[in-house]
């Protein structure tokens, strides 16, 4: 339906490689981003698929238009986007400073703002395309000692959805995943702030979330729920606005949506003490 050129962001581990080696599977031109990127290429030979891995830092706007150029270069144009870069900031409000928040939005949203500047062009010029950036349940519910990552998510929700409005009459379609706690290495890969590290009035509270957080994720399922998710979008010719992936996750959308704010805040307050 979009075409089978895919840059796929954060491919190299968690839900970005996931996805990447599935459309690959299906036959797709799949060119996997990362910082730590080996230039290798794995073809299934069945499909005709390949994986691709370029080195592309988002946070770098120079790489991320020459990897893009390049790209469309190949392929004579990119298809769709997947959006999957991102890590996480552990710390309290107090103990996060300006530079560790603007170094969480970089990654986190304007390197989603660098990749879509750079593709829109190419996709506006076919009068197709798609792009899915990869969000967080976070990013509708606030998560304690998580704020900074909330708010990454909660901003890469607006701009997906103003986004969406703005490129539909260029046949360029927009949707966000957003996961619950999903088993992979972005547990490990967690930031904590420097302050955090020391001694804190939060120090307990926060430890304690976070390690609340941390069961949860590697108890939840793996990125495959993320895959499946991505497989409807792509299949589909009008993609729903977002899609919440995980039964529990999708239950507190729904209740968010009904019940005061103050039960929802209650409940999150549980969840992390």
């Amino acid at each position: 339906m979009y075409g089978k050129s895919v840059l796929v962001t954060g491919a190299s581990s968690g839900m970005g490689k996931a996805c990447a080696e599935y459309l690959r599977n299906k036959g797709y031109h799949v060119y996997g981003a990362s910082r730590h990127s080996d230039g290798s290429i794995k073809a299934d030979d069945r499909s005709g698929g390949f994986i691709k891995m370029v080195r592309m830092d988002v946070r770098d706007d120079e790489m991320v238009k020459s990897v893009v150029d390049s790209m469309a270069q190949e392929e004579g144009g990119i298809d769709i986007v997947i959006n999957c870069a991102g890590y996480a900031l552990a710390g309290a409000v107090e103990d996060t400073t300006p530079q560790e928040a603007t170094d969480e939005f970089d990654t986190n949203f304007f390197g989603v703002l660098r990749v879509c500047r750079a593709v829109l062009p190419y996709m506006r010029a076919k009068g197709n395309g798609l792009i899915i950036n990869i969000g967080s349940v976070a990013g509708f519910i606030a998560i304690p000692y998580q704020s900074m990552y909330s708010a990454s998510k909660y901003a890469l929700e607006a701009l997906s959805q103003a986004m969406r409005i703005e490129v539909k009459p260029f046949g360029i379609k927009v949707a966000l995943i957003e996961p619950g706690d999903v088993r992979t290495g972005f547990t490990s890969g967690r930031v904590w702030t420097e302050a955090s590290k020391g001694a804190t009035p939060y120090k307990e509270r926060c430890q304690k979330a976070v390690e609340a957080m941390e069961r949860s994720e590697m108890s939840g399922p793996g990125p495959e729920i993320v895959v499946k998710a991505m497989a409807k979008i792509i299949a589909s010719k009008n993609p729903p606005i977002r899609t919440v992936v995980g039964a529990d996750y999708k239950l507190i959308a729904f209740l968010k949506r009904l019940v005061p704010d103050r039960l929802i805040e209650y409940v999150v307050a549980k969840m992390y003490s």
